[in-house]
């Protein structure tokens, strides 16, 4: 582990926490050389995760890729902050059922089920994108589905 302040491989553990919702471990650390502390997680190497495409191509998993999509959808209500907790759930998901390749409509899929359980606003703006909605009648069409 690099110091990001002089880059000095040398430190020393300081303060050591997990963190139960992601499956991480939270290490504070003290670098030797300048004293500067920082923190790193670190996290379980899992088997590589491939997401299949509608064309078809496969791409690995990208967590960061899919915190985004979600962060948009939550952006500026209230539940932002459980945009991480809501990817490591659906990440756990697949991973437990122990598949090497998951389809992108699979992971649209669950996140429009997470992000319905959590804020209905968030829901519409993430199928609006996913379903890619082309005029109001399909917001209409989509508002009466979740009041029923």
């Amino acid at each position: 582990m690099k110091c990001p302040f002089c880059e000095s491989s040398i430190s020393r553990v300081v303060d050591k926490r997990a963190v139960d919702s992601l499956g991480e471990i939270r290490r504070r650390r003290q670098c030797l050389k300048c004293s500067g502390r920082f923190t790193t997680y670190e996290r379980l190497a899992n088997l590589e995760l491939l997401v299949v495409k509608k064309d078809g191509h496969k791409e690995a998993f990208n967590r960061e890729k899919l915190k985004s999509g979600i962060v948009k959808a939550l952006e500026k209500r209230p539940g932002i902050e459980k945009a991480d907790n809501l990817v490591g759930k659906i990440e756990k998901r697949f991973r437990r059922k122990g598949r090497k390749e998951v389809t992108s409509k699979a992971i649209g899929q669950m996140v429009l089920t997470e992000l319905k359980k959590l804020d209905t606003v968030a829901y519409l703006r993430f199928a609006s994108v996913y379903r890619r909605f082309d005029d109001p009648e399909d917001f209409t069409k989509e508002l009466s589905s979740l009041s029923n």
